[in-house]
């Protein structure tokens, strides 16, 4: 996993926890949260409409929406292409922004009077289009209830939902219909896009403070790569190996006299290229008449291996005296 060609996810992350942990230096979280009255209904303070989306009031919410956009935005993100994810993500904040203020206008008589401060609602709009579009990876059972690789998320998920009863559910519903709305014919909004100004601006502004979402790339090297300002002194002492064969006048010395006294022994060298003496042809013709059936070249053969061992008798008996 990476944020390799999801730069607008990515930017979420960082930006979620960037305004929760400013609002908790400045304790200035009292002004983030959505509640009708009497901040809307009597103070008119409407700037709470969108403010509400910028950050969480805790650091446990702050934690799962962490993981959740993790795990669940960049494969969204991947699949629609970051111009579209981002189109998504705007529309799909206005579109909460109008269905919660409708929804604290509706309920508030039943106890919703109030929504936590967090992107919520956007967070369950694109676990929505997770939900539609990503097929699972594998399948369970657990004490005979099936499941999936999905189940987690949706475990993480119910805990955004569920944490602060009953406001935080209203953005958990709301984010999944603001999904559905997206994905359905009832709004054409899928065809919208972001206009190109913004795009340019976002591109050469706000991409660079993102920085880089290209994936580590792994080296084919089998051990640890040491670095380049101070090398290892060992790596000028490195044994090259080579399965290439060596080209003619290259062996060593003591190796290749080695194996010509192994050829001679087991009569592997052929004429010409070792140093064996070759019979005459006196002794070939004597041996031929003494074996008639038998072949030249097992002859010829039988007389150099007779020569090497001989020329081995005359070494050990050398080194005796």
């Amino acid at each position: 996993m990476s944020f390799e060609h999801a730069p607008v996810t990515k930017g979420l992350m960082m930006g979620s926890a960037l305004t929760s942990i400013i609002g908790g230096i400045f304790d200035v979280k009292h002004y983030l949260h959505l509640q009708l009255v009497p901040h809307m209904s009597r103070n008119h303070q409407y700037w709470r409409l969108l403010l509400h989306h910028t950050a969480f009031s805790n650091s446990s919410d702050l934690l799962i929406a962490e993981i959740l956009l993790y795990g669940v935005g960049v494969h969204i993100e991947r699949q629609f292409g970051s111009v579209k994810f981002a189109s998504f993500t705007a529309a799909s904040v206005l579109l909460a922004t109008i269905l919660e203020f409708l929804t604290l206008i509706l309920f508030h008589n039943i106890g919703i009077n109030q929504i936590p401060s967090g992107p919520s609602a956007l967070l369950f709009s694109i676990l929505y289009q997770w939900y539609r579009l990503i097929p699972p990876a594998y399948h369970f059972r657990i004490f005979g209830v099936a499941g999936s690789n999905k189940a987690f998320v949706y475990i993480l998920a119910s805990q955004l939902a569920l944490g602060h009863l009953p406001g935080s559910f209203a953005p958990a519903a709301v984010g999944l219909l603001t999904g559905f709305i997206y994905r359905s014919e009832l709004v054409n909004i899928k065809s919208w896009r972001l206009s190109p100004s913004i795009i340019r601006f976002s591109t050469r502004f706000l991409l660079p403070l993102v920085g880089s979402t290209r994936a580590p790339r792994r080296s084919t090297r089998a051990r640890p790569e040491t670095n380049h300002q101070t090398p290892s002194p060992d790596l000028g002492n490195e044994e090259i190996i080579a399965t290439a064969r060596p080209s003619a006048g290259t062996e060593e010395t003591g190796g290749s006299v080695m194996q010509e006294w192994v050829n001679e022994l087991t009569g592997r060298n052929e004429q010409g290229t070792t140093g064996v003496r070759v019979p005459s042809d006196a002794e070939i013709t004597q041996l031929t008449t003494m074996f008639p059936n038998m072949q030249r070249a097992v002859i010829v053969g039988a007389l150099q291996r007779r020569s090497a061992f001989l020329l081995f008798q005359e070494i050990v008996l050398g080194s005796d005296m």
